[in-house]
């Protein structure tokens, strides 16, 4: 009985079991790797969501986004920059370039398992960032929440989706603005700050 209201208990508590950063420690740099929502298309650099991030958090910030790239390719990149740069934390939003040319959900969510086993195996705490599916009222495609799980990883389900659905804050259908990369910049800085990290 005791263990039955502890449990529902932990369920009405916000973010009670949820998994948790360890804080960032002065000096520690983030990784932000993905593809043209991370580099910032539609916008200039300055105002690209890892620029913005880096002014919000303190500390340096590798924008390590490279336009159209699909999941294949950025699982062969990620494990040299993880190298390069031994970031404390990454920031994992890929996957939208497989989604809008169906490349399979299946490779790409075989791709991403690949990149959260690399950057766990570096030491790296990770971010992962869902993107949604093809449809105007999606939030993160399912696959992102399965691999969330597996890997115990803090996911950020929702917030492509909803700026996406928001007009004044893109620059054509699948990029954001100027406004809305940094509306994405205060939504993963508030994450990272719920989540203990910063």
């Amino acid at each position: 009985m005791r263990r039955g209201v502890i449990a529902v208990l932990c369920l009405l508590l916000a973010g009670c079991g949820d998994p948790q950063f360890r804080p960032l420690m002065a000096g520690e740099t983030i990784l932000a790797f993905g593809d043209s929502l991370t580099e910032g298309r539609g916008a200039s650099p300055s105002q690209s969501y890892p620029s913005v991030l880096a002014n919000l958090s303190g500390h340096t910030v590798i924008n390590a986004g490279v336009s159209g790239e699909l999941s294949q390719a950025g699982r062969a990149r990620l494990p040299a920059l993880l190298a390069e740069h031994r970031p404390g934390l990454v920031i994992l939003l890929e996957g939208g370039n497989d989604i809008l040319r169906n490349s399979g959900e299946s490779a790409l969510k075989a791709n991403l398992a690949a990149m959260i086993e690399a950057v766990q195996g570096s030491g790296a705490q990770l971010l992962l960032v869902a993107v949604p599916r093809k449809s105007l009222l999606s939030d993160g495609a399912p696959l992102y929440g399965e691999l969330a799980e597996r890997y115990q990883l803090v996911l950020d389900d929702s917030s492509i989706g909803e700026l996406l659905r928001s007009p004044d804050l893109k620059s054509d259908m699948v990029h954001l603005n100027g406004k809305g990369y940094a509306v994405l910049a205060e939504r993963i800085h508030g994450l990272l700050q719920d989540r203990g990290a910063l």
